[in-house]
């Protein structure tokens, strides 16, 4: 048969009292050391009986002892209430200063052109603090996923959130190897699009990402055609270094292979710029020490604001 293990409203109540109680084994000693008036440390001790259903302790006008009740509540209770303040302890502690769990989701693509240097210097920083990242292009919910902050391109971070700047606004280039640009030839208009091989991204929801782009100023979003599709930014450049087609990707992520000639930009006079990758977290809750450390510890070194 199942049973209720839920603890009942109130079913704490007096166990302190009772403590005090039962290891100086007088009312007026509990009384003051926990501050009360002997009677209210008698009422305690009444109520606590009355709940329980069974006398706790026996007494007289001289002593006060144990009944055989009391015996057993008393061994069960005390390690237990003193583990309930150990535990309060401990997250008083992870609450006055950084230490503790520092969860993050965050994109594969950032990982290591913007975390690993930053990650590092946080780590010799904060020894205290063990960080784990999570990396995985869905947009999950902070809070439910059990995360204190996320890292995310600004254009997907919600307006309900609170965001530190971590670069600065960056490009959203299209490379293509060497050898596709010599097989296919190399796109000059936006129309030679529709002639080309272009890679493309599956968002979280599944829909496939349009290729954004600037027409003299304006944006715009074009639908492409390939014959790859990738569910994050790095696996889209390894396709392109190898020669499949046309990608749209974040400057920095195509930089090196752009400087050991791996990738060639094209189309620069459309490339959009995007308002760069931000830190973010809910702004609605008190923001523990741990997280305030790595804000910080942001906000030094890339200048950021939030």
């Amino acid at each position: 048969m199942k049973q209720n293990f839920t603890v009942r409203h109130g079913a704490l109540d007096g166990v302190e009292a009772f403590l005090s109680v039962a290891q100086h084994r007088s009312f007026r000693r509990a009384a003051a050391e926990l501050g009360v008036t002997p009677s209210a440390i008698s009422q305690a001790i009444r109520a606590i009986e009355a709940r329980v259903g069974a006398v706790l302790f026996l007494r007289t006008t001289r002593s006060v002892g144990l009944t055989d009740a009391g015996e057993r509540f008393f061994a069960r209770a005390r390690p237990a209430f003193e583990e309930l303040i150990a535990a309060s302890g401990a997250a008083r502690e992870l609450g006055q200063r950084p230490a503790g769990l520092l969860r993050l989701t965050v994109p594969r693509s950032v990982v290591p052109i913007l975390l690993e240097p930053l990650i590092a210097s946080f780590c010799r920083a904060f020894p205290e603090i063990e960080v784990e990242l999570a990396a995985s292009e869905e947009l999950v919910d902070l809070a439910a996923g059990g995360f204190d902050a996320g890292i995310r391109m600004g254009q997907f971070i919600t307006p309900d959130m609170v965001a530190v700047r971590l670069t600065k606004p960056l490009p959203f280039v299209i490379v293509a190897s060497p050898a596709y640009l010599a097989r296919r030839g190399r796109p000059e208009r936006l129309n030679d699009l529709r002639e080309h091989a272009c890679l493309r991204l599956r968002r979280s929801n599944g829909a496939l990402a349009a290729w954004s782009l600037n027409d003299n100023g304006r944006p715009i979003e074009i639908a492409v055609s390939g014959p790859f599709i990738a569910n994050d930014f790095p696996t889209m450049l390894g396709a392109a270094v190898e020669g499949v087609g046309l990608a749209q990707v974040p400057g920095p992520l195509a930089t090196d292979a752009v400087k050991t000639g791996k990738l060639v930009p094209v189309l620069k006079q459309f490339v959009p710029m995007t308002p760069g990758v931000f830190l973010y977290y809910p702004g609605h809750r008190q923001i523990m020490p741990k997280l305030r450390a790595f804000i910080e510890h942001v906000k030094g070194r890339s200048g950021g604001t939030g």
